[in-house]
């Protein structure tokens, strides 16, 4: 009984670790279309934009875990906005990481996602996706996130378990795509409505205050993470 188990689990492991064919060409192209379309349009993204917020707040989440803070929970809003509450020294560079993470999140993922889909790891990433969000459903603490979190998940298993791999790659390309493309709209529009004054403490204005460096700078990184992060994403994505 325990030989089969560890065989059935070595078969699980060579099947989600191992490499698969990736889509042609026009269909990466459709993939790339659609996620553009999703991001650019303001109807679209006013929805999608929560899988961003997903992707920003588990950001923090995980660098605060990563430099020794305790991360007491995460909350979700139906406005696309999120709040990530973590334990710890008030200042210092564990801090200023957790602040740095927000922003810079959803593009470095896409590149990681980027670099899987590259080497032909459709299924790891599908896998990996999951695992993520599973993990950071443990630390949500408001209905409406459980709620965006499971709907996320529930979409990841349902195409890793009932779809061939032609619709896998071409979704796994299209969340790639996506956060790659949507990586880049946030901080421009934070900074936008900071100019307005729309915005109260943003994580540019938590930076500026730890690390005495104007708000400026951080955006700068901001956009420099996420746009370098599109660059070279879309690269591997085209196989260029």
């Amino acid at each position: 009984m325990d030989h089969r188990a560890s065989a059935s689990l070595a078969t699980l492991w060579d099947e989600v670790s191992g490499t698969q064919p990736g889509p042609d060409l026009w269909l990466v192209i459709v993939t790339l279309a659609a996620a553009f379309a999703v991001v650019a349009l303001r109807g679209s993204w006013r929805v999608a934009r929560n899988a961003i917020t997903i992707a920003h707040e588990g950001g923090h989440g995980l660098v605060a875990l990563l430099t020794g803070r305790t991360l007491t929970g995460i909350t979700l809003h139906s406005d696309t906005s999120g709040l990530t509450v973590s334990r710890g020294k008030p200042h210092g560079i564990g801090m200023i990481l957790t602040a740095v993470a927000g922003y810079t999140a959803p593009p470095l993922l896409g590149l990681g996602g980027a670099a899987l889909l590259a080497s032909g790891r459709i299924t790891l990433l599908l896998w990996l996706a999951t695992a993520l969000l599973l993990a950071l459903l443990v630390m949500i603490r408001n209905p409406y996130g459980v709620l965006t979190v499971l709907l996320s998940g529930g979409a990841f298993v349902l195409v890793s378990w009932l779809t061939g791999p032609q619709v896998q790659a071409a979704f796994a390309y299209a969340v790639v795509w996506f956060l790659l493309l949507g990586g880049v709209r946030p901080a421009f529009e934070l900074q936008v409505m900071r100019s307005r004054g729309e915005v109260g403490d943003s994580d540019a204005d938590q930076l500026a205050r730890l690390t005495h460096a104007p708000a400026a700078v951080w955006f700068l990184l901001f956009h420099a993470v996420s746009l370098c992060s599109l660059l070279g994403g879309g690269q591997w994505l085209l196989g260029l």
